[in-house]
């Protein structure tokens, strides 16, 4: 693969998967807590109004929690905020590696810069994978410990 093709086939790829990844997670992280802090706010302001209709409201009360823990845990199983916050990390190191790369700076400041490149693309990949992988390993046990 030569350098061209390794900019856009891999970086530039890699780059735009984390950007989209990470806005998605952002998108559904903030989605959910304003659910939550809507839906936590009206139960206060319903109660007060239970003399009055308390058929309907404790039932609408009641959806109201429902929605309050599903998103909670929703969110602890997803874990978009910490997706989000780890997946704008790489983006914006690799779009770093490749601008320092495109001007010859730091590191690349070299004869053969491409290869150091590489190295550095492909280590900042290698290390998200491995935060994956370990979180999986580690949701795995905690599901195998609760059996």
């Amino acid at each position: 693969m030569n350098q061209e093709e390794y900019l856009k086939d891999r970086l530039d790829d890699q780059i735009n998967w984390y950007d989209k990844k990470s806005a998605a997670n952002q998108s559904w992280f903030k989605r959910l807590q304003v659910l939550i802090i809507v839906a936590s706010a009206s139960i206060p302001f319903l109660s007060g109004y239970l003399d009055d209709m308390p058929f309907v409201l404790t039932l609408v009360i009641g959806l109201l929690g429902l929605l309050i823990a599903a998103s909670t845990a929703i969110l602890g199983l997803y874990q978009f905020q910490e997706n989000w916050l780890e997946y704008r990390t790489t983006c914006e190191s690799l779009k770093h590696e490749k601008f320092r790369f495109m001007t010859s700076v730091g590191p690349y400041a070299v004869e053969k810069p491409f290869p150091v490149l590489v190295e550095r693309v492909e280590a900042l990949i290698s290390k998200e994978n491995t935060n994956w992988s370990n979180y999986m390993r580690a949701t795995d046990d905690e599901a195998g410990t609760a059996e």
